[in-house]
């Protein structure tokens, strides 16, 4: 909390001072339509353009980004004119003389690499080019230059140097936050990855020699319970996105379930209680099998092979403003310090790979009041309690909805 405080002054700041710039130079004796001075109106005006800027740039610098902000950066700067540039381009320019694209990346080598700005006079033969001067404000993420926001005008301005100076720190705190989204995307996808690379070849393996005992004895079962392989493994795979609904991951886990039963046999007894109306609630995906997953290994796999029965519970109830979900086995249960030291990544056991991934995925996307809620003792079973948020800001799934 305290870095993102951090950056939302970092990112204030240099606004006022740009908002203070764009006073200056529109400050006029009438009234500005109730906003108070009209430095004030300026200021409101400024922050008002920086929220129309920010959203391209949250999605990192490139040609798209830099063409749908450019314009509005100009109108925070008041200048001429103005370009974004990576370090071999221009990216976009907005405002009068793009014939000194050639020129500007010409003098871009200097302040590129030593990551510090610099002013200098245009050359130009066109006779109503008003361009006579530029300013180079490096944009720059982890100490790394990524490019330059230069800023041309007609007239030298000492203003005008730092108002740039300070937009371009606004726009590299923009870039900033765009590479934590980009590393959180792909470390999610990792996380995804582990979970897949988890339970494909221990769930592969007994599936398909199920599947087999049954080619001969019972054809129709070997062919309805490749079916179900299939579609569990088509979900567990896909790539729709970070998120699914509480339906298609109670889906997954039927076809999961099925192909456990025929494993199993009676010896798995399996209970569901669905409220419907938390189905279309967002939750991030393979986010609940892991868990049923977990009931299965511990409940089951380590009792006697001829006598040792489980029972799994699976309730999805409404809860207000949350869908609470529980998933209970009477099975081994675990010593409480063992889990969390699962929990707390220091040991990783099977089954616990899919509790500690879950329990830190949750907590990422919800906040730390989201993480996995875990009763358990050894001889006693396992309830863990997944509670999820009906309505995040972020948290949707562009997929089809399922019944379960």
């Amino acid at each position: 909390m305290s870095d993102f405080i951090a950056g939302l002054c970092v990112a204030i700041l240099p606004l006022l001072a740009a908002g203070f710039w764009l006073g200056r130079r529109t400050a006029r004796p009438e009234s500005q339509g109730g906003l108070g001075t009209p430095v004030e109106h300026a200021t409101f005006e400024t922050l008002h353009t920086a929220s129309l800027a920010a959203p391209p740039l949250r999605a990192g610098l490139t040609e798209e980004t830099a063409r749908k902000s450019a314009r509005r950066l100009r109108s925070l700067l008041g200048t001429d004119a103005l370009c974004l540039t990576d370090e071999k381009q221009v990216l976009a320019w907005d405002g009068v003389g793009a014939h000194h694209r050639a020129e500007i990346m010409e003098r871009l080598s200097g302040p590129l690499e030593s990551g510090r700005g610099e002013a200098f006079p245009l050359t130009c033969d066109t006779p109503d080019c008003p361009l006579r001067w530029a300013v180079v404000a490096p944009l720059t993420v982890d100490d790394r230059v990524h490019g330059a926001l230069v800023a041309a005008a007609p007239r030298e301005s000492a203003v005008l140097v730092r108002a740039a100076g300070e937009v371009a720190r606004w726009v590299s705190v923009q870039l900033e936050l765009a590479d934590l989204d980009q590393s959180r995307t792909r470390l999610i996808e990792a996380e995804i990855k582990a979970l897949r690379a988890q339970i494909s070849p221990h769930f592969i393996f007994n599936s398909l020699a199920v599947i087999a005992s049954f080619v001969r004895t019972d054809p129709e079962r070997a062919r309805e319970l490749l079916l179900e392989f299939a579609d569990f493994t088509r979900y567990s795979f896909r790539r729709h996105g970070d998120f699914t609904t509480l339906a298609e991951e109670l889906h997954a886990i039927d076809h999961y379930l099925a192909l456990v039963r025929a494993r199993f046999g009676d010896r798995l007894s399996v209970t569901l209680q669905i409220a419907p109306e938390v189905l279309p609630v967002a939750l991030p995906f393979l986010c609940l099998q892991p868990l049923v997953e977990n009931a299965v290994k511990h409940g089951l796999e380590g009792r006697a092979a001829s006598t040792g029965k489980c029972r799994i519970g699976i309730t999805a109830q409404d809860a207000g403003a949350e869908a609470l979900v529980v998933i209970e086995d009477d099975g081994a249960g675990m010593d409480p310090d063992l889990l969390r030291r699962i929990l707390a990544g220091e040991v990783s056991p099977s089954g616990g790979i899919g509790l500690s991934n879950v329990d830190d995925r949750l907590r990422q996307v919800y906040g730390d009041d989201y993480g996995l809620v875990i009763e358990t003792a050894v001889g006693a079973g396992m309830k863990v309690t997944a509670r999820l948020p009906k309505y995040q800001p972020g948290v949707h799934s562009a997929g089809r909805v399922t019944g379960s």
